[in-house]
């Protein structure tokens, strides 16, 4: 039986921040073995395991920086749209970080 009331909005809010997480960690890896690949094909180059590191030239650790943080990021962005959009199609209601201040949960 579904629960209602105060509870049953924690336990939804509960529900939707695991499927949230599990969505962006799973983007972020697929996305991070997906810009290595790419990165070898394009470079011929293993990518910096350390951008950090002062062995690395600058140039390669921007570069890498620029295109591993806009990577994961829009692939884990994808996937939190893609779970939001199933959790509304569930639920009838978007997950309880996306509501509006009108909507209720």
């Amino acid at each position: 039986m579904a629960k209602k009331g105060a509870s049953g909005a924690k336990d939804s809010s509960k529900v939707w921040s695991a499927f949230s997480v599990i969505a962006a960690l799973g983007a972020a890896t697929v996305a991070k073995k997906a810009l290595n690949t790419s990165w070898k094909a394009a470079t011929r180059r293993q990518p910096p395991e350390n951008p950090a590191d002062p062995d690395v030239e600058l140039r390669e650790a921007v570069a890498w920086a620029i295109a591993s943080g806009a990577f994961v990021g829009v692939a884990r962005m994808l996937a939190q749209r893609k779970a939001a959009s199933y959790y509304h199609r569930s639920t009838g209601t978007l997950p309880p970080d996306l509501r509006k201040d009108d909507q209720k949960a």
